[in-house]
């Protein structure tokens, strides 16, 4: 019976977040938006390279010497009673050695009726996951790319069951500066389990992302293009509750053409005054949109809005994100700059 209770609840947290990738793999909190200015920007985005530290959580090749002593921390109110939150931390040794990384990411579950075979109660049980990070970054030569990596060790825990594990992420980006132009790639996951939860070696979430922003000239806007989850394809599958039948009685199903794939991998943005004290942020996700929407109902699932704010040596950031009529997310964050 616990064992269901653990299967039931990794469905309802994979479910809105993942949709039909979700229940494929364990630790799958390793995808979660890890800062509120990526969320409002669509939910992965791996080409910003500045003051952002949370950024190199996500992508460690943009890991470079404006987060050196920048500190943040940030808060997601997220489904349900599930909350978690990431930290990042960032120190240049010198400009030769570059900027070292290290990062958190925590994920609190609530607590949870227990049940026996019998349907008898046997109290309350909680849930977590942490995953600690360590990236780091360099130039290729002489050239206009940089590689990182980040080292994840992972922890999860749900009732009696628990379990350890290992990742590894590997990123490329380009940046062109004649142009403002960054085009990356992202390879997440790449890891195994220590310890298993019940003798079940599971795969780990991998991920394949491809990312493009480009800051515009005369308009302050970066605006940013990201292919997601390029490892699947095809990653839609039919929706049931879209068959539709004819007169006759016979019933077609939905049919999702290439183009339709194409769009379900894609994630737009845009951040107005990018490099001003204050920031407006919008993006949109496809897939968030087409998988979590309700028929015949107009609920804006996969639109987010943030901002961002400076004050001195302080960057507050705030993200409604939406994801169905019933279901919406805030993201809060502040970024420290330790700088003497």
């Amino acid at each position: 019976m616990r064992t269901l209770f653990w299967l039931f609840f990794v469905w309802v947290i994979s479910a809105p977040a993942f949709a039909q990738l979700g229940g494929n793999a364990t630790y799958q909190f390793l995808n979660l938006i890890s800062s509120p200015r990526q969320a409002a920007l669509g939910g992965k985005i791996i080409t910003n390279v500045d003051y952002d530290v949370t950024q190199g959580l996500y992508n460690p090749a943009t890991i470079n010497l404006e987060m050196d002593n920048q500190l943040a921390l940030n808060y997601a109110n997220y489904l349900g009673d599930i909350s978690y939150g990431t930290a990042a931390y960032a120190y240049t040794i010198d400009r030769r050695v570059q900027t070292f990384h290290a990062g958190i990411t925590y994920v609190n579950y609530g607590s949870f009726d227990g049940y026996d075979e019998n349907g008898n109660s046997t109290g309350t049980f909680t849930g977590n996951e942490t995953a600690l990070s360590f990236g780091y970054a360099f130039q290729i030569g002489f050239s206009d790319f940089y590689a990182g990596a980040n080292i994840k060790l992972i922890s999860s825990k749900l009732e009696q069951y628990s379990s350890l594990g290992v990742a590894l992420d590997v990123g490329l980006i380009y940046i062109n500066e004649f142009l403002e132009l960054n085009a990356a790639l992202a390879i997440r996951n790449i890891g195994t389990q220590f310890t298993t939860y019940a003798g079940l070696n599971e795969p780990l979430p991998f991920e394949v992302d491809l990312g493009f922003s480009q800051k515009l000239k005369n308009v302050p806007i970066r605006w940013h293009l990201t292919f997601e989850n390029l490892q699947q394809w095809p990653i839609a599958a039919a929706n049931p509750a879209r068959v539709t039948t004819d007169l006759s009685g016979n019933q077609t199903q939905e049919e999702i053409g290439f183009l339709s794939q194409l769009i379900r991998h894609t994630i737009v943005g845009a951040e107005l005054f990018p490099d001003r004290g204050f920031n407006i942020r919008l993006g949109y996700s496809f897939r968030r949109a087409e998988e979590l929407r309700i028929l015949e109902q107009r609920n804006f699932s996969g639109l987010s809005f943030g901002i961002g704010i400076k004050f001195n040596k302080l960057r507050f950031s705030y993200t409604h994100a939406r994801y169905s009529s019933a279901s919406n997310t805030s993201f809060l964050g502040v970024q420290i700059s330790l700088l003497q």
